[in-house]
């Protein structure tokens, strides 16, 4: 299972390095080997990788931090608190995740047009709508994921805290987060790649603007027609694509271990 996993991606850091570029005559170990796929990806000019690289790491930062501040809020209250709706809440947002963006495309393109003629910053071609759309977009998984986290700490030690005269938001801050901090670097890495790997409602609310588009989008531009497909700056944009992945993993596996398998109670 893991050679059927991993060769997908050995065949890509093959078709990186093939200079002929043609996914149907490329064999396991190229004949021609060489780096003008990655000479070709950073010399054109209309097609910016850097840039793609740059608008990818906004959006995605932006978004995942979004996205774990509002599931952290949410899932706070809902796992400490008690209040008429608690439980439809949950089951409410979590059916909601089920649909596919797909069924929300058009809605969101005729939304973030409609305030497009208002406020310039929230139209079609520009970041900001699409990270707000993002910061809402795991909602559900989050929270829910966050609730179980956060129903695992004891609420003995919220009660000391409210009798040393602390509120909510100093006990969320001071208390909760610290115990929390693995399983948040957890949410935030599922996220950053969630998004940095998203194409669909990327495409529709940046469009195909060389200068707006993230990675995904952005190479797809290699291979898009039918003729004068470029496979292999294709793939030597993937493959790059793929390094700050890994090393996030790399650099958070510590956190990321203990945020999956354990709770705040374990040591």
């Amino acid at each position: 299972m893991a050679c059927f996993a991993l060769f997908p991606l050995v065949w890509m850091i093959s078709a990186a390095f093939d200079v002929t570029g043609q996914i149907s005559t490329q064999q396991l170990i190229p004949l021609h080997r060489g780096l003008a796929n990655f000479t070709q990806l950073f010399s054109n000019k209309e097609k910016p990788f850097f840039t793609w690289v740059r608008n990818s790491m906004v959006v995605a930062i932006c978004a995942a931090a979004m996205q774990t501040i509002i599931g952290a809020s949410a899932a706070y209250s809902l796992s400490r608190h008690r209040f008429r709706g608690r439980k439809l809440t949950l089951t409410t947002i979590l059916i909601v995740q089920m649909f596919p963006q797909l069924l929300a495309a058009t809605t969101l393109f005729l939304i973030i047009n409609t305030f497009g003629k208002t406020f310039v910053f929230l139209g079609l071609g520009h970041q900001l709508p699409l990270i707000l759309i993002f910061g809402g977009a795991a909602l559900g998984v989050n929270t829910w994921m966050l609730k179980g986290f956060f129903d695992t700490i004891p609420s003995e030690i919220d009660e000391a805290a409210t009798i040393d005269g602390a509120g909510h938001f100093l006990i969320f801050t001071r208390i909760i987060v610290p115990l929390a901090v693995p399983v948040f670097v957890v949410i935030s890495l599922l996220s950053f790649i969630g998004i940095l790997n998203e194409y669909l409602i990327t495409s529709v609310i940046l469009g195909l603007d060389g200068k707006n588009m993230t990675v995904a989008v952005g190479l797809q531009q290699f291979i898009y027609g039918q003729y004068g497909k470029n496979w292999g700056p294709f793939t030597a944009g993937a493959l790059l694509a793929t390094i700050p992945v890994l090393a996030l993993f790399m650099f958070l596996q510590k956190f990321l271990v203990s945020g999956l398998v354990s709770g705040s109670t374990k040591g």
